[in-house]
């Protein structure tokens, strides 16, 4: 019983320590930077019946910087960037380029271990553009579509005495996009559904107003 006193107290004071980072009313600006691989499947259907689908993998890089609210305690909203640069082989011995911008909004909860580390939930939507370099009837054509995107992942930050947080994030993400070409006049739509795991790291700035978070009751330092 003493065991489990000692370890509520323990918790509560942790928590107390390390909140005010994360309080309702504070603001959390910055930016993460990643690398992934994935699996594609893409489908291309010419209208008739006739479907010709490629497996192609692709490697990653990406920045996303992001500013949020804290709602409530622990609970923050807020809105990202997402750009991502991506080298795709599509297993026929070519290798394409393209690149990747969203924007839209996220949420994090924070679960508070120590005084100064705290494991988070992230969920995350994007909306944007994606840009390719598609070979079509023997040319590289660069072809632009829309794209939308969801991911959702734990993460686990360390908060410094300079109200900042350094944080690593693994995210599971969805992708679907789809764009119509016409190659030697046969009109196909193509449809891309990407599955990926993201590994990334970053840092955030806690502030409320124009000042830093600070830790609250400085006395127990």
């Amino acid at each position: 019983m003493k065991k489990l006193m000692y370890s509520l107290v323990f918790i509560f004071l942790s928590s107390s320590l390390w909140a005010q980072y994360t309080a309702q009313g504070n603001f959390m600006m910055g930016s993460t930077i990643g690398f992934s691989a994935a699996n594609s499947k893409v489908t291309q259907d010419a209208g008739n019946g006739d479907e010709e689908t490629i497996n192609p993998t692709s490697t990653q890089f990406n920045i996303s910087p992001s500013i949020g609210y804290f709602l409530l305690d622990d609970f923050i909203l807020g809105i990202g960037l997402d750009y991502t640069s991506n080298r795709v082989d599509r297993g026929d011995g070519d290798n394409n380029l393209d690149s990747d911008l969203l924007f839209g909004p996220f949420a994090r909860y924070y679960l508070p271990i120590t005084e100064d580390m705290a494991f988070f939930l992230e969920s995350n939507f994007g909306f944007g553009n994606s840009t390719d370099n598609l070979e079509i009837g023997g040319e590289v054509q660069k072809i632009s579509t829309n794209i939308f995107a969801v991911g959702v992942g734990p993460g686990f930050t360390i908060f410094s005495t300079s109200a900042i947080g350094i944080e690593a994030l693994v995210q599971y993400n969805y992708a679907r996009s789809n764009f119509d070409t016409d190659i030697g006049g046969e009109k196909r739509n193509t449809t891309t559904v990407t599955n990926q795991f993201d590994f990334s790291i970053g840092f955030q700035l806690y502030f409320g107003g124009m000042e830093k978070a600070k830790k609250s009751n400085p006395r127990l330092y």
